[in-house]
């Protein structure tokens, strides 16, 4: 059980892996610490594209949360990649942005949030995806 978590130990069953990949590590750490604290879930944090696909050969997460402009390439390319990798196909994401390409979002079955993000809202969104 990780540390500074309340939650009883026949819960760990229900913990999933949230990977957020988000270059801005301010952002990112503050996803990470949201999720950590206000959800039983655990995340992980990578700073871009490259070591997400890195980590997901050590790890099946439960769901992504992509920022949009990434380093080396963007969050809807990472999505696409990831997606096309065996036992990642059905894994929802949530690409994160201040501009995000709405026609590009539509042809993926992506939920897209636009910087700043609501909290609430955002927490809300990954109960719901990880309930399914």
């Amino acid at each position: 059980m990780s540390q500074g978590k309340e939650h009883p130990s026949d819960d760990e069953a229900t913990v999933k892996t949230v990977l957020v990949v988000e270059d801005d590590t301010g952002i990112g750490s503050f996803l990470v610490q949201a999720i950590s604290q206000e959800t039983p879930h655990h995340a992980m944090l990578v700073a871009d594209g490259l070591q997400a696909i890195k980590a997901v050969s050590n790890i099946k997460p439960s769901l992504f949360i992509l920022d949009y402009q990434l380093p080396r390439m963007n969050g809807l390319e990472l999505y696409d990649h990831l997606h096309a990798t065996k036992g990642l196909e059905h894994i929802p994401a949530i690409v994160i942005s201040a501009r995000l390409p709405k026609s590009e979002i539509a042809k993926r079955k992506i939920i897209a949030m636009s910087k700043p993000l609501e909290l609430d809202d955002f927490l809300q969104t990954i109960e719901k995806l990880l309930a399914e």
